[in-house]
C-alpha cells in the first residue's frame, strides 16, 4: 500500500508536468538586446529611464521618446555618462499623435525592442473625474500604446535576421485587480492585457514576442504628487504594498523582457497576483504552469479574502465619514439656535 502512494505521489506530479510541457505556448526562447536598438516611450525619468541605463549597460543601442526636449537631453547626456555607451538617441514626440510616432520611428535604422513604458495617472472617484480627464488617460495610456505598435510593427516585420524581437507594455498591479478611486487608470492598463494576449497570437510567426510587466507602486517623481491627491479610501488600500525602487522594475522588466516571458511581475505580491489572474494568458515555463494549475483554488480563496478585507476597509470608511457629516450638520444647526436665541 505504501509503495503504491509513493506511486501515486510521485506519477500525478510528473505526469502533469508532462502535459504541460506539451501543452505551453508559445515555447520558450531568448530576446537578445545587446547591439540591438531598444525602443523606449516615456524613457526621459522614471522607470523607463531606468531600463534605458540598464539596456545601454548590457550594450544595446537606446532610443528614448518623450515630450519634454529638456528632460529627453538631461536623460540622454545622463545614461552615456553612467553607461559610457553614446548609441542613445532621444526623439521628442507625442504618443497620442500617430504621425508624429511614425515619423520618429521611421527615423531609427531599426526597432528591435519596443518598450511602451509611456502613461499617466489620475487618482479620483468616477464620480468626481471629469470626462476629460478620463479620455486624457485612456488616449495616452492605450491608445498612445496602439499608436506605437502601429507605427512599429512595419518595421520590426522587416528586420532581416529574424533575431527574436519584443513588444513590452508597461501595464500595473491597478491591471490586474481594480482599486478604488483606479476606475478610469485601471481601464486603461487592463486593456493593455487583451492587446498584448490578442497582438501575441498576431506576431508569433514573425518571431515577435510580446511581453505585460506589472510593476507595484514604484518610486518615481509622479508618485508622491499622486499620493497626495489620491482618495483616503485609495491610500489605506494601498498601504498593504510597499513602494520598489525604479531601478529593481528596470531589472526585472528587462530580464523577463530577454526570457520573452508573457507576463513580468516584480515582487512577491505581484508574481501571486499573477498566479490568480492568469486565466487564458500564454505561459511558457512548465514550472509557472504547473504553480498555476495546483494552486489555482487556493489562490482564488485567497482573492476572495483581500475582497472581504478591501470592502471592509471601504464600508468603514464610508461609515466614518457619514460620521463626520452628521457632526458637522448637528455643529451647524446648534450654532444656528444660539444665533436665533
Amino acid at each position: 500500500m505504501g509503495h503504491f502512494l509513493f506511486f501515486l505521489l510521485l506519477f500525478v506530479p510528473l505526469s502533469l508536468f508532462l502535459l504541460l510541457y506539451v501543452l505551453i505556448r508559445p515555447r520558450p526562447t531568448r530576446v537578445p538586446i545587446r547591439g540591438r536598438n531598444v525602443v523606449i516611450s516615456g524613457g526621459s525619468s522614471g522607470i523607463g529611464l531606468a531600463i534605458a541605463h540598464q539596456a545601454a549597460s548590457e550594450g544595446a543601442q537606446v532610443t528614448i521618446l518623450a515630450r519634454d526636449p529638456k528632460k529627453l537631453e538631461d536623460a540622454s547626456r545622463s545614461i552615456q555618462s553612467a553607461t559610457g555607451n553614446s548609441n542613445v538617441t532621444a526623439l521628442s514626440v507625442d504618443v497620442r499623435d500617430f504621425a508624429a510616432v511614425k515619423r520618429a520611428l521611421e527615423s531609427c535604422s531599426s526597432v528591435d525592442v519596443l518598450i511602451c513604458n509611456h502613461g499617466v495617472f489620475v487618482p479620483q472617484e468616477l464620480e468626481e473625474q471629469t470626462i476629460e480627464t478620463v479620455k486624457y488617460m485612456l488616449d495616452i495610456n492605450l491608445l498612445g500604446t496602439f499608436n506605437l505598435i502601429k507605427a512599429a510593427l512595419p518595421i520590426m516585420k522587416k528586420r532581416k535576421d529574424n533575431v527574436p524581437a519584443s513588444i513590452a507594455l508597461m501595464s500595473s498591479q491597478a491591471g490586474q485587480v481594480g482599486i478604488y478611486g483606479y476606475a478610469a487608470y485601471s481601464a486603461s492598463k487592463f486593456g493593455l492585457r487583451g492587446l498584448g494576449e490578442a497582438l501575441q497570437q498576431e506576431v508569433i510567426a514573425d518571431n515577435i514576442h510580446v511581453t505585460l510587466i506589472f510593476p507595484p507602486d514604484t518610486e518615481t517623481p509622479g508618485l508622491l504628487e499622486e499620493q497626495k491627491s489620491r482618495p483616503s479610501i485609495t491610500n489605506i488600500l494601498a498601504e498593504s504594498s510597499s513602494a520598489m525602487k525604479a531601478k529593481d522594475v528596470a531589472r526585472k522588466a528587462l530580464d523577463g523582457i530577454k526570457s520573452a516571458n508573457f507576463v513580468v511581475s516584480c515582487n512577491f505580491d505581484g508574481f501571486m497576483l499573477s498566479l490568480a489572474t492568469s486565466g487564458m494568458s500564454p505561459q511558457r515555463s512548465v514550472l509557472t504552469a504547473f504553480i498555476e494549475v495546483v494552486a489555482a483554488g487556493l489562490l482564488r480563496l485567497v482573492a476572495l479574502f483581500y475582497q472581504w478585507k478591501w470592502y471592509g476597509m471601504i464600508e468603514r470608511c464610508h461609515a466614518k465619514e457619514k460620521k463626520y457629516v452628521l457632526n458637522g450638520c448637528r455643529m451647524a444647526l446648534d450654532l444656528r439656535c444660539l444665533q436665533l436665541s
